[in-house]
């Protein structure tokens, strides 16, 4: 709805209150609708993410897409109640261009139903990296920066209730800063407005089951989070 529609609407009801309350015309100031943000149809953000998937599998940005078989864009619904960003694409997913498939991805996935959420129905998986770096070593700080731009454009097309950052790359890559997961989780922070909740990696989990129990505490403050907003 354009803001000249919602202003046409504001008067209506102002008139119809004043009649309703005995017939006395009161003067109103009609709010500034053009700052209002527009909530996008569904047809629109899917087409903004095939977008966004295009540019990912072409980009030249940084030194990942030398040695790349697949860029990994990212997979969910358009209209997801919950986001996940992991650091980037492993041996697995750059075969496949898919997120979050190989054992990590496989308890990713149990993790999330634990708590009620699907990548196929109302969650959406992405990465700080669209590429895989080799040996799977961390990204680098300007293949990050290159990166942020796309995962920027996605959570503001996806507009999720909250997004959990899986791992220290993915968190340092939202929030900035140098701080490992011991100490940014357990306390809801904000990225560009949206709630943001850092977690172990999966695959720190596979590594140490001592992460399993605090993680599982992280799933529950999250899953709390979301109902609350609903």
């Amino acid at each position: 709805m354009r803001a000249e529609e919602r202003g046409e609407i504001w008067k209506g009801l102002g008139v119809l209150e004043d009649w309703l309350s005995g017939g006395i015309r009161r003067e109103r100031q009609v709010p500034d609708f053009s700052s209002v943000p527009q909530a996008m149809d569904l047809e629109s953000v899917e087409e903004g993410l095939a977008a966004i998937a295009r540019e990912v599998e072409s980009c030249r940005a940084c030194r990942l897409c030398e040695k790349r078989k697949r860029a990994v864009p990212g997979q969910g619904p358009a209209r997801p109640l919950a986001m996940v960003v992991g650091e980037g694409p492993g041996a697995e997913e750059d075969e496949s261009g898919l997120p979050f498939v190989g054992p990590a991805g496989q308890l990713l996935d149990k993790m999330l139903s634990s708590i009620g959420l699907d990548r196929g129905s109302n969650c959406f998986i992405a990465n700080a990296v669209k590429c895989r770096p080799p040996q799977n070593r961390d990204p680098a700080t300007d293949e990050r920066e290159a990166c942020l731009p796309y995962l920027r454009r996605q959570i503001a097309l996806l507009r999720p209730r909250a997004i959990l950052c899986a791992g220290r790359v993915a968190a340092q890559s939202l929030l900035g800063g140098a701080e490992g997961v011991g100490k940014l989780r357990g306390t809801w922070r904000s990225f560009e407005g949206t709630p943001l909740l850092v977690t172990y990696h999966p695959s720190a989990l596979l590594r140490d089951e001592s992460y399993k129990r605090p993680a599982w505490e992280d799933l529950k403050m999250f899953r709390e989070r979301l109902a609350a907003s609903g």
